[in-house]
């Protein structure tokens, strides 16, 4: 579920990116709140990705991925806030 949560997450960051880029640099509001949405969800996921890496006898690569996965998109998407907001 980690990883599901950060492949969604980061699809619809870089969708909302993809759009904006397309719309000159003009982004709508709803555009913000996909960021802030994938932002939850990622950070739903990094939670979920934490609590199945302590569990035993698992396989480690659905929980290590989510974590990259949700890493990425909660840097991206606060990188994204933070130009955003300056």
């Amino acid at each position: 579920m980690a990883s599901i949560l950060g492949v969604i997450a980061n699809v619809s960051i870089a969708f909302a990116v993809y759009f904006t880029f397309q719309n000159k640099g003009v982004a709508p509001m709803q555009y913000g709140t996909v960021i802030l949405l994938s932002l939850i969800f990622a950070l739903v996921g990094f939670v979920l990705a934490i609590r199945s890496c302590l569990e035993k006898d698992i396989y480690r690569l659905f929980p290590i991925s989510g974590i990259i996965l949700n890493s990425i998109a909660l840097l991206a998407g606060g990188f994204i806030l933070y130009l955003g907001v300056r």
